[in-house]
């Protein structure tokens, strides 16, 4: 029998070496259900699995307040953002992401207008010796969920947008240099859009940014820069699509069967195309909440105050769950019900009272779309570092996808299909 690990043992050099397969690296050399370590100094423990999701999940259990890093909050999140809340306030600022984004009219229009971004920008690519995917994605993607929330910004201002979005996501989880532009770039754009929200005739009446702007809670609106901060809250993730555009972009090349099967544009397979992007690459790694009281879990103490780490990547590939979790089979989820606490690439519980991402399913149909009009296209993949590094996060290709001679071939008209709102479905994610 392997021993468990002491938790006594300090990780946070391997963690910050070994990103994705940390976590599920200590697993494998860990007896029982929970890993026990330290990171940073703190007593840590690591879970798994749905009834684990559903653990960490309960506000009985667990703060996310005190468990998101300065560094992390000066980056990814923004300081004053929904992320750092708990309890009633928490629900109470969820609520307004929930009315833009669980709002099928709404969801629709987004994914309506990033779309024809792409295509605009598509239009353009025979004429160019090179497309980086990602590059292209990202500004596709920040262009047109700026035009959907009211956010003015002129053709000259697209490419610095989508580059400060990906610089946001890009330095959170690092010492490196690039931490320091993205602590920079947040500076900047939370500075942009307070000025914007803190000027009444700047965004449209009844617009996305005009109802962050009139939140209201305790009788008062947000001050202009927590308004800032959330409305990035909007607009940086649906850049962050963009990483799921370069995987999607990467796994078509790798298995071609794929793409064909895209261009028809069958709805159910692109969504299942979608959704084994999102369980099969790595995006987050894990999410972290801490201990508000003693607790037990599966028989082990958890004391009070220790640092609570959901393996999200660990689950993804998770061969309980998944038949073949290292193979990339969109086929397993064709007529497939998938528990809401089984694939949690984003996060996992409630979205409407927990802290799982507000906009997966916006996410879902953001890529489903994107899939279909990147199959449509005839193009030619040149020599390219394609390899995806385990170790930093977030990762994606190396080269970002580099594309040549690209014609366009009617993906414009590809269907969209409205999202559906969040859901709470049941059932095993098993093929």
């Amino acid at each position: 029998m392997r021993t468990p690990r002491s938790p006594f043992l300090d990780s946070t050099l391997s963690m910050l070496t070994g990103g994705y397969a940390w976590l599920p690296g200590l697993r494998r050399r860990t007896a029982g259900p929970m890993v026990h370590t330290r990171v940073m100094g703190q007593r840590a423990v690591a879970l798994r699995g749905p009834e684990a999701v559903r653990f960490f999940y309960d506000e009985r259990h667990v703060a996310r307040a005190t468990a998101l890093p300065e560094p992390v909050q000066a980056t990814l999140t923004g300081k004053r953002a929904v992320h750092t809340l708990d309890g009633p306030a928490h629900r109470e600022r969820k609520a307004m992401f929930m009315s833009v984004l669980a709002d099928q009219d709404r969801a629709a229009d987004l994914v309506e207008q990033v779309c024809a971004s792409w295509d605009e920008r598509a239009s353009g690519w025979p004429g160019l010796p090179r497309v980086v995917v990602f590059d292209e994605a990202a500004r596709a993607l920040g262009e047109g969920v700026c035009r959907w929330a009211g956010v003015p910004l002129g053709s000259a201002e697209v490419d610095g947008l989508a580059r400060d979005m990906v610089t946001l996501v890009d330095g959170f989880a690092t010492l490196a240099p690039r931490h320091w532009w993205a602590r920079r770039a947040r500076a900047h754009r939370e500075e942009w859009l307070a000025g914007l929200l803190g000027d009444r005739t700047a965004v449209p009446a009844g617009s996305v940014a005009d109802i962050v702007r009139q939140h209201r809670e305790n009788g008062e609106r947000l001050n202009p820069l927590t308004a800032a901060v959330e409305l990035l809250g909007i607009i940086r993730p649906t850049v962050a699509v963009a990483w799921y555009v370069a995987f999607a972009a990467h796994a078509m090349h790798r298995w071609p069967q794929n793409r064909e099967w895209l261009k028809s544009g069958d709805p159910a397979y692109a969504d299942a195309f979608a959704q084994e992007v999102r369980r099969f690459y790595p995006f987050a790694p894990y999410v972290a909440a801490r201990a508000v009281k003693d607790l037990t879990w599966v028989g082990e103490p958890i004391p009070e105050g220790t640092l609570i780490l959901l393996d999200l990547y660990g689950q993804n590939h998770d061969a309980g769950l998944w038949d073949a979790p290292y193979s990339f089979d969109p086929e397993r989820f064709v007529g497939a019900t998938v528990g809401r606490d089984d694939l949690v690439p984003q996060g996992g519980g409630d979205p409407y009272t927990g802290h799982r991402c507000p906009g997966e399913a916006v996410t879902v149909a953001l890529l489903r779309a994107l899939a279909v009009r990147l199959a449509r296209l005839r193009y030619t993949v040149p020599p390219q570092d394609l390899s995806i590094s385990l170790r930093r996060i977030p990762t994606r290709p190396r080269s970002g996808f580099v594309i040549t001679g690209v014609h366009t071939t009617g993906a414009q008209d590809t269907p969209v299909r409205t999202p559906e709102p969040a859901a709470r479905p049941s059932g095993t994610p098993r093929a």
